[in-house]
């Protein structure tokens, strides 16, 4: 069955394309989440005017790769514990979160949440809250990393199996 996650992780350019090496993942999508303005614009949401993080909607086939994976496979490549940044990118639009649209997927990502938790002293700075909104990014930004090879990006290399 095709499901639906939603994972702010910093920059989403390098999210996207570490999210797309992995079967299962059947779509992803660049955008920006949980903010207060309508179809908000990539300068404004940089900015920190909206409110909204920088967030990949995940579509992926729950037979082949479960949630719990999903997950393992976020917590793997963000500092959870780093509020409002990560790598080089700072702001509180690439702020950490789990946006959940599905009522019957908190239990699995509070569990999880909570074995992350189990690793750090710090409190975790990851959202974890059901989706408000959900607007997609400019078109230039869908599959960034793809387009332009070796652009900027938060994740190590080493994370990739199909290369920068």
């Amino acid at each position: 069955m095709i499901k639906t996650i939603y994972l702010a992780g910093g920059c989403f350019w390098g999210v996207q394309h570490y999210f797309d090496q992995f079967d299962g993942i059947s779509n992803t999508t660049v955008g920006y989440a949980n903010g207060n303005s309508e179809n908000p614009e990539y300068k404004d949401v940089k900015a920190g005017l909206t409110g909204h993080a920088e967030t990949l909607e995940i579509q992926y086939d729950d037979t082949i790769i479960s949630l719990s994976k999903i997950l393992d496979l976020y917590f793997d490549i963000i500092d959870p514990v780093s509020v409002n940044q990560q790598g080089e990118d700072i702001g509180i639009s690439y702020r950490t979160g789990i946006y959940y649209v599905d009522e019957t997927d908190l239990e699995i990502i509070q569990d999880k949440y909570n074995e992350i938790q189990e690793k750090y002293d710090a409190a975790l700075a990851v959202e974890l809250e059901p989706l408000i909104n959900f607007f997609n990014a400019e078109e230039y930004h869908q599959k960034y990393l793809d387009k332009n090879p070796g652009a900027y990006c938060h994740i190590p290399a080493s994370k990739f199996k199909k290369g920068l």
